[in-house]
Protein backbone atom coordinates (compact mmCIF):
# COMPACT_ATOMS: atom_id res chain seq x y z
CA UNK A 1 0.00 0.00 0.00
CA UNK A 2 1.39 3.37 -0.60
CA UNK A 3 0.30 6.78 0.52
CA UNK A 4 1.23 10.34 1.25
CA UNK A 5 2.68 11.30 4.73
CA UNK A 6 0.60 13.96 5.36
CA UNK A 7 -3.14 15.13 5.30
CA UNK A 8 -6.64 13.62 6.80
CA UNK A 9 -6.25 11.12 3.95
CA UNK A 10 -2.58 9.48 5.76
CA UNK A 11 -4.23 10.07 9.78
CA UNK A 12 -7.44 7.72 8.45
CA UNK A 13 -5.27 5.17 7.02
CA UNK A 14 -3.07 5.37 10.65
CA UNK A 15 -6.08 5.07 12.64
CA UNK A 16 -7.55 1.98 10.44
CA UNK A 17 -4.36 0.31 11.16
CA UNK A 18 -4.29 1.07 15.01
CA UNK A 19 -7.73 -0.54 15.15
CA UNK A 20 -6.75 -3.93 14.48
CA UNK A 21 -3.82 -4.36 16.94
CA UNK A 22 -4.83 -7.04 18.69
CA UNK A 23 -5.00 -7.37 22.51
CA UNK A 24 -2.35 -8.17 24.06
CA UNK A 25 -0.08 -6.84 21.22
CA UNK A 26 2.40 -3.95 20.16
CA UNK A 27 3.64 -2.24 17.28
CA UNK A 28 5.66 0.40 16.46
CA UNK A 29 5.53 3.77 14.75
CA UNK A 30 7.80 2.27 11.89
CA UNK A 31 6.15 -0.97 11.41
CA UNK A 32 2.63 1.14 10.96
CA UNK A 33 4.95 3.80 8.19
CA UNK A 34 6.73 0.80 6.26
CA UNK A 35 2.79 -0.92 5.76
CA UNK A 36 1.51 2.52 4.13
CA UNK A 37 4.48 2.55 1.99
CA UNK A 38 6.03 5.65 3.92
CA UNK A 39 8.48 4.33 5.61
CA UNK A 40 10.44 7.04 6.79
CA UNK A 41 7.72 8.60 8.10
CA UNK A 42 6.75 7.15 11.62
CA UNK A 43 7.39 10.58 13.14
CA UNK A 44 4.51 11.27 11.15
CA UNK A 45 2.12 8.34 12.23
CA UNK A 46 2.80 9.31 16.23
CA UNK A 47 1.57 13.10 14.87
CA UNK A 48 -1.96 11.29 14.04
CA UNK A 49 -1.76 9.15 17.28
CA UNK A 50 -1.16 12.68 19.11
CA UNK A 51 -4.14 14.38 16.96
CA UNK A 52 -6.64 11.44 17.77
CA UNK A 53 -5.75 11.54 21.62
CA UNK A 54 -5.78 15.26 21.80
CA UNK A 55 -9.28 15.70 19.73
CA UNK A 56 -11.00 12.28 20.48
CA UNK A 57 -9.71 10.83 23.42
CA UNK A 58 -8.00 6.73 23.87
CA UNK A 59 -11.10 5.91 21.18
CA UNK A 60 -8.55 3.83 19.35
CA UNK A 61 -5.90 1.45 21.61
CA UNK A 62 -3.20 4.23 20.83
CA UNK A 63 -1.58 2.88 23.89
CA UNK A 64 -0.38 -0.16 21.67
CA UNK A 65 2.16 1.78 19.52
CA UNK A 66 5.56 1.84 20.81
CA UNK A 67 8.84 2.96 19.23
CA UNK A 68 11.27 1.00 17.51
CA UNK A 69 13.30 -0.15 20.97
CA UNK A 70 9.71 -1.10 22.84
CA UNK A 71 9.81 2.47 24.72
CA UNK A 72 6.79 4.23 25.85
CA UNK A 73 7.58 7.09 23.37
CA UNK A 74 4.45 8.42 23.60
CA UNK A 75 3.25 7.74 27.31
CA UNK A 76 3.24 11.81 27.94
CA UNK A 77 0.13 12.18 25.54
CA UNK A 78 -1.90 9.73 28.30
CA UNK A 79 -0.89 11.12 31.74
CA UNK A 80 1.25 9.43 34.50
CA UNK A 81 1.35 5.65 34.18
CA UNK A 82 -1.41 5.52 32.14
CA UNK A 83 0.39 4.21 29.03
CA UNK A 84 1.73 1.59 31.13
CA UNK A 85 -1.33 0.62 33.35
CA UNK A 86 -3.08 0.21 30.14
CA UNK A 87 -1.06 -2.19 28.30
CA UNK A 88 0.14 -4.38 31.57
CA UNK A 89 -3.90 -4.59 32.31
CA UNK A 90 -3.67 -6.71 28.69
CA UNK A 91 -0.49 -8.82 29.76
CA UNK A 92 2.11 -6.90 28.39
CA UNK A 93 5.62 -7.79 29.60
CA UNK A 94 7.85 -5.19 29.89
CA UNK A 95 11.86 -5.19 30.25
CA UNK A 96 12.10 -2.36 32.54
CA UNK A 97 9.70 0.11 33.55
CA UNK A 98 9.29 1.91 30.32
CA UNK A 99 10.17 -1.00 27.40
CA UNK A 100 7.83 -3.22 26.24
CA UNK A 101 9.54 -6.97 25.54
CA UNK A 102 8.88 -6.42 21.50
CA UNK A 103 10.29 -10.37 21.28
CA UNK A 104 6.79 -11.72 23.11
CA UNK A 105 4.10 -8.68 22.01
CA UNK A 106 5.41 -7.00 18.82
CA UNK A 107 2.70 -7.14 15.86
CA UNK A 108 3.44 -6.38 12.30
CA UNK A 109 0.50 -5.07 9.87
CA UNK A 110 2.35 -6.46 7.28
CA UNK A 111 2.01 -10.09 8.21
CA UNK A 112 -1.17 -9.98 9.72
CA UNK A 113 -3.36 -7.26 7.17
Amino acid sequence: MSTKASGKDFYEKVYGIVAQIPLGRVTTYGAIARYLGVGGSSRMVGYALNETLKHNGPELPCHRVVNRLGHLSGKAYFGPGIMEMLLKQEGIHFMDEDTVDLSKHYWDPADEL
